[in-house]
């Protein structure tokens, strides 16, 4: 069933640039009526999803198991008891935030160093060497932002202020998942009968997006993710960039922030330039902006994501601008098509504060995964 896709706001619910979020609590300054980010609904291709293109990947679904097992295993029961959540608590299990607030978990500073390691070495099971050390940088920043701020924010800038949340028993059989987040970081995995994995939302973020001072002065934690995405817009020639650039304004955030699902209910074509108009070589280059979400998971796991998006045809993929095209302007994009979202907006903080997320319209939180598996139960 489709909606109205005009701006509303109700008691029920908030339709916001193309996006329904029940119970929203966010909203957003309007924005040029071209500026819509809809995801594709036909059900055909949610069913295909959800029934072929899944990943299955039983070494790292062990691998996680062990480190989660190991992890547990070292805590006391008072600590446990912290990260420990029932499987079956859903609304907390796809309760994700990207912002510095107080989570349920068990928190790194709460750990002592073994303790600390054997969480790291878990969050090391859902990532590739790369987005390790992505991660890791993004943490890093945590006390030079502090600097920036000189106290001035209502949260205590810590490297150590990052959560991890077991949910349900880690092994072989049932349903279970784990989730490590903090200030622009949340990894999360779902894991179905120690075969079946789902890897979304991850997201990333860096404050500063390039440190401008001090001893890591010119680090920029997401380079990749900003000039990759500039190296695709210059190739553009006018033409392509009158559709891809859909808002000389960006957004002042993500616009679908930290909503626990995608809506599967809104139907029309994603607004910016078609993969089918761009040139080979740009094709390419889009293809290279899409590993740099991709190749944060582990590598079998990321094969596997680039199979569901090599699934969708090159006209149901697009790319889209808003804000100006020059450096140090606040500045939005997204890639999108039936199986896949990445989102990026650089507009705070005088556009040195990067949000980007990589996501499953049918799939976060492996919810097509469930759906599977229960079907099948039954």
């Amino acid at each position: 069933m489709s909606v109205s896709l005009s701006r509303y706001s109700g008691t029920a619910g908030r339709y916001v640039d193309g996006f329904s979020c029940q119970d929203a609590v966010w909203a957003r300054p309007k924005l040029d009526q071209s500026f819509r980010c809809r995801i594709f609904s036909d059900p055909r291709i949610h069913e295909e999803v959800r029934m072929s293109l899944v990943i299955r990947d039983k070494d790292t679904i062990r691998r996680m198991a062990d480190a989660a097992g190991n992890f547990l295993s070292a805590l006391s029961s008072e600590q446990r008891t912290a990260a420990e959540i029932d499987f079956s608590d859903e609304t907390e299990r796809k309760n994700w935030h990207y912002t510095p607030v107080d989570r349920q978990g068990l928190m790194l500073k709460k750990m002592s160093a073994v303790q600390a390691d054997l969480a790291h070495t878990l969050l090391a099971t859902g990532l590739s060497g790369a987005g390790v050390h992505k991660a890791k940088s993004i943490i890093a920043l945590e006390p030079i932002l502090g600097e920036i701020e000189g106290g001035a924010s209502k949260w205590k800038r810590d490297p150590e202020r990052y959560y991890v949340s077991v949910f349900g028993k880690p092994g072989d059989d049932g349903m279970w998942g784990w989730r490590f987040e903090g200030h622009h970081v949340s990894v999360n995995y779902t894991i179905v009968d120690g075969e079946l994995i789902g890897p979304t939302p991850v997201f990333f973020g860096s404050n500063p997006a390039q440190v401008l001072h001090g001893d890591l002065e010119g680090v920029r934690a997401l380079k990749e993710e900003e000039d990759v995405a500039r190296e695709l817009l210059a190739s553009l020639d006018g033409e392509q960039k009158s559709v891809a650039i859909v808002s000389q304004k960006a957004p002042d955030d993500l616009l679908t922030k930290n909503v626990p699902m995608l809506s599967d209910e809104l139907s029309g074509e994603p607004s910016g330039l078609s993969v089918s108009d761009m040139t080979d070589a740009q094709r390419r280059t889009i293809q290279k902006l899409i590993e740099v979400y991709v190749r944060r998971f582990p590598d079998t796991i990321a094969e596997q994501e680039l199979a569901r998006v090599r699934q969708v045809g090159d006209a149901e993929v697009s790319f889209a601008w808003a804000g100006p095209e020059s450096k140090g302007e606040g500045h939005y994009y997204r890639v999108q098509g039936a199986t896949f979202l990445a989102e990026y907006d650089c507009t705070q903080n005088d556009a040195n504060h990067i949000h980007a997320v990589w996501r499953n319209p049918s799939d976060d939180f492996g919810d097509g995964l469930l759906k599977r598996h229960y079907e099948s139960a039954h």
